[in-house]
């Protein structure tokens, strides 16, 4: 089994663009574990996590409703954000500046065959990461991602998640909000839940700025604990 990550920071990239690059990857390892079950081989499968930043972009997952955008596509076009369907799980969701993206295209037979598992894991490293800053976030029954005071009128989503998992293999993730403008958020139903408010690390903290380089590596650590892994830039 193969623990060994290879982590690559894409910077601020194009969805599509990195959408492609996802599923290039992904194809790389499920044609490796083809080539082993019928060759009888014993290659490798390699693991890697992008890091990302995309420019204003709204995606649906394949179960999700079309309806929850509120936009139209000349709206879209004045608003310099971009719109795709796409082959993860969950609803709509929006990606922009200052919101971490995490992609882990990860062959779990190196790992652990539970995609249930695989998920909490993916939640759970948010959660301790965000209590780092001295927030206590949450899951919330029946809802993706990650929340702050779940169980109240003031329940609010830090981070999102969506994932596609086929042969052991994974590609999507998460996004965390970090120095988001939620002003985007407003144009959606987010993930299809309505009447739930959707927050930034920076809004939560009273603070401008965040270093988001600093709430990587605190994802990166949580991430090699729970996985048992090591990252290799």
């Amino acid at each position: 089994m193969n623990k060994q990550i290879e982590l690559q920071d894409l910077g601020l990239k194009d969805y599509k663009q990195t959408w492609d690059y996802q599923e290039q990857l992904f194809k790389g390892i499920v044609d490796t574990k083809i080539k082993n079950r019928k060759e009888t081989t014993q290659l490798k499968t390699n693991n890697y996590f992008l890091f990302v930043e995309h420019p204003h972009v709204y995606t649906l997952g394949k179960s999700g409703d079309l309806s929850n955008l509120l936009l139209s596509e000349k709206q879209l076009t004045e608003k310099g954000a971009t719109f795709y369907k796409i082959n993860r799980g969950g609803d709509i969701t929006y990606h922009g500046p200052g919101q971490i993206v995490g992609y882990p295209i990860l062959d779990l037979e190196n790992f652990f065959t539970d995609i249930h598992k695989y998920l909490r894991f993916l939640e759970e490293i948010i959660i301790l990461t965000l209590a780092e800053y001295g927030l206590k976030a949450e899951r919330s029954p029946g809802e993706t991602g990650v929340w702050l005071d779940v169980g109240t009128p003031f329940a609010r989503k830090i981070c999102a998640m969506g994932v596609r998992a086929s042969r052991w293999v994974t590609m999507h993730g998460f996004a965390l909000n970090v120095n988001a403008n939620l002003g985007y958020f407003d144009n959606i139903i987010p993930c299809g839940i309505r009447g739930k408010a959707v927050t930034s690390l920076n809004v939560e903290l009273g603070i401008k700025t965040i270093s988001v380089e600093a709430v990587k590596g605190k994802l990166l650590k949580h991430f090699s604990v729970l996985f048992c892994a090591e990252f290799l830039n």
